[in-house]
């Protein structure tokens, strides 16, 4: 998988994950980092319940942007706009010098 995911034709080069960007919101949690030397951007979204990371979801070479959906005010029990505020953006993909494909990641 490391050969995929770097391009690396030995098995015995290391990747670290060090992260340039946290930020939460509710049980999600958004990590970023970029390693510039081999052009690799990544985002991993957690889902932590009561102190322990339950899911991870990890994208490679992705520009990601979060929304929030659905109602956010429980008094209403309609959803009344199908609009779905951006909360958070890629910040980073800038930096590997390559153009990446978008996703879009409703919490």
């Amino acid at each position: 998988m490391m050969r995929l995911l770097t391009g690396s034709l030995t098995d015995d080069v290391s990747f670290e994950f060090v992260p340039q960007s946290i930020a939460d919101f509710g049980s999600t949690v958004l990590v970023e980092g970029c390693n510039q030397d081999r052009s690799i951007f990544w985002v991993h979204a957690w889902t932590v319940t009561d102190g322990i990371i339950t899911q991870v979801r990890e994208y490679f070479n992705t520009c990601l942007t979060v929304t929030r959906f659905g109602n956010t005010d429980k008094s209403s029990p309609s959803i009344t706009s199908l609009h779905c505020p951006s909360v958070w953006e890629s910040s980073l993909s800038n930096l590997v010098g390559k153009s990446m494909p978008g996703l879009v990641l409703a919490i």
